[in-house]
């Protein structure tokens, strides 16, 4: 597989994955999906929903994601916004109960790399 290829675009079910966000637009690969390939060291493949709690504790933790950044094409989040985050940032947030909501059917199959199903299911935004 080239650099720039990415692994197949599956979610946790192994259905095909489902975009996240395309306002503001999200993803590794900025394509609104949490898709991911080799070069994604971060593996930005958890498609979360926003809180204005998660978001300052991602500030306090050194990655603040609701300043803009114009020259990086990035307008910053606010609560309610979905985001293609890092796998294991989400779980550090799980583990302090800092963990925001999770949209699984937009979420990469390449997190359980990362965290369990069964921990992600408790924060399903998209379960009945």
């Amino acid at each position: 597989m080239s650099e720039f290829e990415m692994d197949k675009s599956v979610n946790v079910f192994g259905d095909p994955l489902i975009s996240c966000s395309e306002d503001p637009i999200t993803g590794f690969f900025r394509d609104g999906c949490c898709n991911t390939n080799d070069q994604d060291l971060g593996s930005h493949t958890v498609c979360i929903e926003a809180t204005q709690a998660f978001l300052e504790f991602s500030r306090f933790k050194g990655n603040d994601l609701s300043t803009p950044m114009p020259d990086f094409g990035f307008p910053g989040l606010k609560a309610g916004d979905r985001w293609c985050l890092c796998a294991a940032r989400w779980l550090e947030a799980h583990e302090q109960g800092m963990a925001p909501r999770v949209h699984l059917s937009r979420t990469h199959i390449k997190a359980l790399e990362i965290i369990p199903l069964e921990v992600l299911k408790g924060y399903a935004a998209d379960l009945n």
